[in-house]
């Protein structure tokens, strides 16, 4: 996992990470209201790698209708080796230099540290924000990333997306799991937060598993 920062400042939230949290559903940060899906969308390998290529070049949040703008890489070295122990709690990563790729319109590939602004609406409300990648994964069975608000949005929290090839069963499964704490007025009630995050979750999963999987 590599975990990077593109300018001074922080997000606009205190628990970091804690999307990795084996107990978010139960103990999620303070005023924040906690979310999690889990869908099976094929097997293979081949499988595993077009998902996680779709999830790294953010065809999730452009599916979701939502358009990015201004992306910035993190400038200068990034970070390396930043992982969770059991209890969920971050392991300090080892500061090197990592390389940035680019799709074919040339935008970034999702990378630690970088931030963006994204512009849309969900659920009929705006889903405008500035956003950064708090840290990436790509290991040989698992592909993600966490991404935290840093301003401008109706909650304030954390959404992190996971593509998993499960060695024991070779299935491809894509989860993503998230806190919300409501920001504007209209959103402090909680159904409404909770319905912003059931479309969020179901324009993901369009975007990469077109077929639908199952979900659980």
């Amino acid at each position: 996992m590599r975990r990077g920062t593109f300018r001074e400042g922080t997000v606009d939230y205190a628990a970091v990470g804690a999307t990795h949290a084996p107990d978010l559903m139960q103990y999620p940060p303070e005023r924040s209201i906690p979310a999690e899906e889990s869908w099976r969308i094929g097997s293979g390998e081949e499988r595993f790698h077009t998902a996680g290529e779709a999830l790294l070049s953010w065809t999730a949040q452009r599916a979701a209708g939502l358009e990015l703008i201004d992306v910035r890489p993190a400038s200068g070295a990034g970070y390396s080796g930043v992982s969770f122990d059991a209890e969920g709690a971050p392991i300090a990563p080892n500061r090197t230099t990592v390389e940035q790729r680019y799709d074919g319109e040339g935008t970034p590939f999702v990378a630690p540290g970088m931030t963006l602004k994204v512009r849309g609406r969900v659920a009929g409300m705006r889903a405008d924000a500035e956003l950064r990648v708090i840290s990436v994964t790509e290991e040989r069975r698992r592909i993600g990333f966490v991404l935290g608000t840093v301003g401008g949005s109706v909650v304030s929290g954390e959404e992190s997306f996971d593509v998993e090839w499960r060695e024991d069963t070779d299935e491809v499964w894509f989860t993503v799991r998230a806190f919300d704490a409501p920001v504007s007025v209209l959103y402090r009630i909680p159904w409404l937060v909770k319905r912003r995050r059931r479309e969020l979750f179901a324009r993901y999963l369009r975007a990469i598993s077109p077929l639908y999987a199952t979900p659980v």
